[in-house]
């Protein structure tokens, strides 16, 4: 027979299986009731964002993240929330929402596109690199952490591209900047913004004219093996550019009368050879 003392602890232990199952049951039913709730929230967010009222589409998105941020369907909310505004040029609204995704949803499968997205929305408003040097400097960080961490990604390859147009902006401001010094004849800090462009944009279109700057001011305050190395280099890399030859003028100036020494003798040439048919 059992006790009094072990039917009382059986009776409890009962009870506390009973009452742990009813929890475990009205906690799993929250949890149903609670997605449901936020996947026709995601739904009608769709239809909006359809309808191209992203500006409601986005608060249905952020109220469906709120509902269940647990969910798989969070985080999905979240990107066609940002989605929806950058489509829209909305570019504060999707930086926000994409900020937030990369903070909350860390390694979520969809961050590289989270990346993509958010220097998209920099790199859209960029319209003058003398003015939105903020814009160029983050949509090249996302940019470079892109082919950094998913370098086999379409992503990358897209993102290598844009970066040439941001470094051809880049040096752009550098010779925008370098001439406005030499306008005003301060060839030190003229001669320093040059410099840059041939390090750190050596791939641009402005580096032949760069350096035939850099042997034109270098030679103009008297350091001439400077601008001859500039010259050189000059040469060595775009012997065939207008650039090298008025480099080659500044430095030789005898070059015309070559030119023309050179040409008379190639018509002195060509005169003899005509003589052998008459």
């Amino acid at each position: 027979m059992i006790s009094k003392f072990n039917f009382f602890y059986l009776l409890i232990f009962i009870l506390f299986i009973s009452c742990s199952k009813k929890i475990d049951q009205k906690s799993t039913l929250n949890e149903n009731n609670l997605e449901t709730q936020m996947i026709e929230v995601y739904k009608e967010g769709m239809k909006e964002f359809e309808k191209g009222d992203v500006i409601y589409a986005g608060r249905k998105f952020s109220e469906a993240e709120l509902l269940f941020p647990q969910s798989i369907w969070a985080p999905r909310a979240v990107l066609m929330s940002a989605y929806g505004y950058f489509s829209q040029g909305y570019y504060s609204n999707a930086i926000n929402d994409l900020e937030r995704f990369l903070a909350r949803y860390k390694n979520h499968p969809q961050t590289v596109y989270a990346y993509y997205l958010l220097a998209l929305c920099h790199y859209d408003q960029i319209i003058d690199e003398k003015k939105d040097m903020n814009e160029i400097i983050q949509a090249e960080k996302y940019f470079n952490i892109i082919i950094k961490n998913f370098p086999n990604t379409d992503y990358a390859k897209d993102s290598k591209f844009k970066l040439e147009y941001i470094n051809e902006l880049m040096a752009s401001k550098e010779m925008y900047l370098a001439r406005y010094y030499v306008k005003r004849e301060k060839w030190i800090p003229a001669i320093k913004r040059f410099q840059n462009v041939i390090n750190n944009y050596d791939t641009t279109i402005f580096v032949e004219e760069a350096l035939h700057r850099l042997v034109e001011l270098n030679y103009k305050i008297g350091l001439v093996d400077e601008a001859e190395m500039y010259a050189k280099l000059l040469g060595y890399n775009y012997q065939s550019s207008r650039w090298y030859e008025a480099s080659y003028r500044l430095i030789n100036k005898d070059y015309e009368i070559k030119r023309i020494s050179s040409k008379k003798e190639k018509n002195k040439i060509l005169k003899n050879f005509r003589k052998l048919f008459k």
